[in-house]
């Protein structure tokens, strides 16, 4: 049996992907190994590349794939299980502040992710602990499962997490990696979809995906659009830009929400008056553990909900993580790591 694995990782501040082999690793006391069939690329990986979890590091926490080995403990999976890992790293402690409130994401004791605090999925295996696993269903398949891991579970969660019921007014901010699974599943959600973007490039692609109603924010107004409409009682900012967040608060309705997903690049500025005259409410979301993944999971597969992807064998991970940093690839790239399957 081989004792060493295929991996891309991390090595210096700022450097590229080396494609290197390394020991296979190995699961110890209430974790278990994963033979990878498919991680994504997400641009939180970047994080990993600028050493915020330290060298080497083997990045990615879009991952997919089969059960290999489980550490003594481990009762509740067995070899051959389809599972998948998001940015959870597991381990939570039960007992905090966060964890009596159920947000184990939020456990102080949790690392900062796969693929950042520990190794993660550009790779062939992956050890990780067993409350950080969740079970993939059998109608996903596991190159849409990776990113339904992280982009999905963000934007499910928090969607569903927002108080909105169907018929709700529901605006997705950006149509990107996150934006288009935010359209899907506030379609699927029976929330009435306006999706914003610059240019009209997006426009048949989004109302494709679900949206009811585009705004093209170079050429429109979207705020006078949306005000129009009755003002949105929820908007998902999925883009990273704090201006873009900023100019949208006033097209929040009474009671709405702004709901951010995405890392802004610059700092928020926001004017109160535009929340306070309202009821308003800024918010960020993280993106969930084990279980919210496979609510995400079991949703995406009873409603056909599927990011749009891009594939690329594990040696061609730098290419894929470059697009994916040039917002070249619609809108997920993803690895496939097992030699055996099905493109």
């Amino acid at each position: 049996m081989a004792t060493t694995m295929k991996c891309a990782r991390f090595t210096e501040k700022g450097g590229k992907l080396e494609i290197v082999d390394v020991p296979i690793p190995q699961p110890q006391k209430g974790q278990v190994r994963i033979e990878i069939y498919a991680c994504g690329i997400c641009h939180t990986d970047k994080q990993t590349q600028h050493g915020y979890g330290g060298f080497p590091r083997i990045p990615g926490h879009e991952i997919a794939g089969v059960i290999d080995v489980v550490g003594e403990g481990v009762t509740e999976f067995k070899k051959g299980d389809k599972v998948g890992v998001g940015w959870f790293a597991g381990n939570h402690c039960g007992t905090c502040k966060a964890c009596r409130k159920d947000s184990w994401i939020s456990c102080p004791k949790v690392p900062m992710g796969v693929g950042t605090a520990v190794d993660g999925g550009y790779a062939e295996y992956v050890v990780v602990p067993a409350d950080a696993v969740a079970r993939i269903p059998r109608e996903v398949d596991y190159k849409f499962a990776g990113p339904l891991c992280c982009a999905g579970v963000t934007t499910f969660n928090s969607m569903r997490s927002s108080g909105v019921v169907p018929g709700d007014l529901c605006v997705v901010s950006g149509v990107g990696g996150l934006g288009h699974m935010a359209i899907q599943f506030g379609n699927k959600m029976g929330l009435k979809v306006v999706a914003v973007s610059g240019g009209k490039d997006k426009e048949e692609l989004a109302k494709k995906l679900g949206a009811h109603v585009y705004i093209d924010s170079s050429s429109e107004n979207a705020v006078e659009i949306i005000n129009n409409m009755g003002g949105a009682d929820l908007i998902v900012a999925t883009a990273p830009h704090s201006k873009v967040i900023n100019d949208l608060i006033p097209a929040l309705g009474v009671n709405g929400k702004m709901m951010v997903v995405a890392v802004p690049q610059d700092k928020l500025e926001v004017n109160v008056l535009d929340l306070l005259l309202k009821r308003g409410s800024l918010i960020a979301f993280p993106s969930g553990d084990y279980r919210d993944i496979e609510d995400t999971l079991n949703f995406a597969g009873l409603t056909g909900v599927q990011p749009m992807i891009e594939t690329f064998p594990l040696e061609r991970a730098q290419e894929a993580f470059d697009k994916m940093d040039s917002n070249k690839v619609r809108f997920r790239g993803v690895l496939i790591c097992k030699k055996h399957y099905d493109q």
